[in-house]
């Protein structure tokens, strides 16, 4: 269905409900997942979030100055980046981390014309440290990474599946939207994603699918063009 796409995980995904920290097993069953996708002859990125382990704007971040907060939360996705990367590099992929904040050591630093080579080599790609810029989301970053790398669409796992008119997880009589518009979801103030990202989606006209990954095999199935969670569009 579609040949580059960028896949964002949020940190609080890879904590598999556990809320801290890194599951195991939970980040294996992803890299399977992308191994799969891999398969199909799509190119992959990924950007991947640090809330399991520090959020800029987190209750334990409250007397913090944001931009020195901002600057951990950045640095806890190298983590989860680092962690993804070895799960997808025992599933017999390359996979090279790309660092908005430069740790030589650790990972390259991103550079837009080498991850698209990357891509084009065949190798899964993860971006890391957000933009490298405080008070600026992981949503925005993924925004801004897939209409850099020219990809086909945005998708975004989360925990539901779907965007709802309110909460499903406190509102019971919320209802799953199959499609919408970035600007209805501005209108309505629905918290999918950071407003940034929304507006950034919708000024360049880049399609986003927002799904659950509970399920196992969901990453495929969207990318195989299923119907799956709600598909954003311009």
């Amino acid at each position: 269905m579609y040949k580059r796409v960028l896949l964002k995980i949020s940190g609080e995904a890879l904590a598999a409900g556990r809320g801290f920290g890194i599951d195991a097993i939970f980040i294996h069953k992803v890299a399977a997942e992308i191994a799969d996708v891999h398969a199909l002859g799509c190119e992959i990125a990924i950007v991947v979030g640090g809330g399991n382990f520090f959020r800029g704007v987190a209750q334990q971040a409250i007397d913090m100055d944001r931009v020195a907060a901002d600057h951990m939360g950045m640095l806890s996705t190298v983590i989860n980046a680092i962690a993804l990367q070895d799960a997808i590099e025992k599933r017999g992929l390359f996979c090279r981390v790309m660092s908005a904040i430069e740790m030589h050591e650790v990972a390259e630093p991103y550079i837009r014309r080498r991850a698209m080579r990357h891509l084009e080599k065949k190798r899964v790609v993860i971006f890391a440290a957000g933009t490298g810029n405080p008070y600026f989301s992981t949503d925005t970053a993924a925004a801004l990474r897939a209409m850099e790398i020219k990809a086909d669409i945005l998708l975004k796992a989360t925990s539901v599946d779907g965007i709802y008119t309110a909460d499903p997880k406190t509102d019971a009589t919320a209802t799953r939207f199959a499609t919408i518009t970035y600007s209805e979801i501005l209108a309505r103030n629905l918290r999918v994603m950071d407003t940034s990202a929304v507006s950034l989606c919708r000024d360049n006209a880049m399609p986003m699918m927002v799904f659950s990954m509970r399920e196992e095999g969901n990453i495929t199935r969207v990318v195989g063009g299923e119907a799956l969670g709600t598909l954003v569009s311009p």
